[in-house]
């Protein structure tokens, strides 16, 4: 009973993983768009402006940017993995899929977990990318091996929330166009707001409101302990876990069990 539909659903998975890895354009793109903003915009922030901010260590802002370009990767890379839901519909493979006995659920969870997957990937491999070059310090305050394992784990827990979203969002915009659109429109605010490109302790208090609710600061702060801060972080080991733990879940289960339309 159980065989069917995992099978069903890694048959899907391992599909759209091999999708991405011949679209060497998108592969490319992807690592090479956050390591061009470690060296430029982190490199000339760090070298013109001389940032102050106590969170920054000696003002090396291109160390600071490696957590916050992690979750951009994560983000961008899962969430838009997902418009492949699109493409299947529009050709007609999606129809085919719904043929199959199982249900929609399994379909839409085989496309997710290709989502979380390449997400992760292509994070995980900056994170390493980034390691290794000269000028960027990171910290890894706990030791590099649980310090790696809680950054992977950060990145997880992170793609599965875009993924989830990604389909709450898919499910209610028949486009491909509108998709993007309203996906641009909500992940850009949400990113600035985490704490990916500036210290949260040093906004306004109205701001960090914001930054409070939103579920990716939690991310970009955890990604931070795991691999810059030397401390506890803005909000801490402890109630970053707790928020992504309670989030993943529940936000990857309402986007499974939404009704997707199949034309």
């Amino acid at each position: 009973m159980i065989a069917g539909p995992l099978l069903a659903c890694q048959a899907i998975l391992v599909r759209d993983l091999r999708a991405v890895l011949r679209s060497r354009s998108q592969l490319y793109s992807s690592l090479l768009l956050p390591l061009m903003l470690l060296a430029v915009l982190g490199v000339g922030i760090s070298e013109g402006l001389e940032p102050s901010s106590s969170s920054i260590r000696d003002g090396d802002y291109t160390s600071f940017l490696v957590a916050g370009l992690i979750a951009m990767t994560a983000l961008f890379s899962s969430t838009f993995s997902s418009a492949s839901y699109y493409q299947d519909r529009d050709s007609g493979q999606l129809r085919a899929m719904m043929a199959s006995p199982h249900p929609q659920q399994i379909i839409l969870l085989g496309k997710s977990l290709a989502g979380v997957a390449i997400g992760s990937l292509q994070a995980i491999a900056l994170l390493a990318i980034a390691s290794v070059i000269p000028g960027i310090e990171l910290e890894w305050q706990h030791g590099v091996v649980p310090g790696i394992g809680l950054a992977v784990l950060a990145v997880l827990l992170l793609a599965f929330i875009l993924n989830g979203f990604a389909q709450l969002v898919a499910s209610r915009i028949r486009t491909m166009q509108g998709f993007h659109l309203v996906m641009n429109l909500l992940l850009f605010p949400l990113l600035f707001l985490s704490g990916a490109f500036f210290p949260l302790a040093d906004l306004p208090g109205w701001l960090k409101v914001f930054a409070t609710v939103n579920p990716i600061s939690y991310a970009v702060d955890l990604l931070q302990i795991a691999a810059y801060a030397d401390g506890d972080g803005h909000f801490g080991i402890v109630i970053d876990l707790i928020v992504l733990g309670i989030l993943t879940p529940t936000v990857f289960a309402l986007g499974i069990g939404a009704k997707h339309p199949i034309e």
